[in-house]
């Protein structure tokens, strides 16, 4: 179970490296911004990165509150499109193949994984609760 749960924290690590060249990109122009709901989205994405590692260092100990941080990060993950497996919509570009078709495939792939890994989530909390 172990195990898993550190998957899950070096999963999120690579998802904070996107989301800080993001925030890098975000930060200068915020004030740029001038529709309303890309204000927001930009607004959450700070605190967002904060909640995600702190939740890496609990899930890295195995702590209640690393499972905590997760369940309150899920919504805002699926809204501002910080997938735990993110990273695989950037495969095409890795291999030179900028057909548009397979974005949204990809997409919904991270979307069905997020919600895997929610499960999963719940049941090693399960699991460790019952072995405590």
């Amino acid at each position: 179970m172990r195990f898993l749960l550190r998957s899950f924290a070096l999963l999120d690590l690579v998802s904070l490296v996107f989301l800080g060249m993001q925030l890098v990109e975000i930060a200068p122009r915020f004030n740029e911004i001038t529709k309303q709901s890309d204000k927001v989205e930009a607004t959450l994405m700070f605190p967002m990165f904060l909640l995600i590692v702190i939740g890496v260092a609990g899930l890295l100990l195995a702590k209640k509150f690393g499972f905590i941080l997760y369940y309150i990060q899920f919504p805002f993950r699926l809204y501002l499109w910080i997938f735990s497996v993110g990273f695989i919509t950037l495969l095409p570009e890795a291999f030179e193949s900028y057909d548009d078709r397979w974005f949204p495939a990809l997409l919904k792939v991270c979307f069905m994984a997020e919600f895997i890994r929610l499960y999963l989530t719940i049941r090693a909390q399960l699991k460790l609760k019952d072995q405590q």
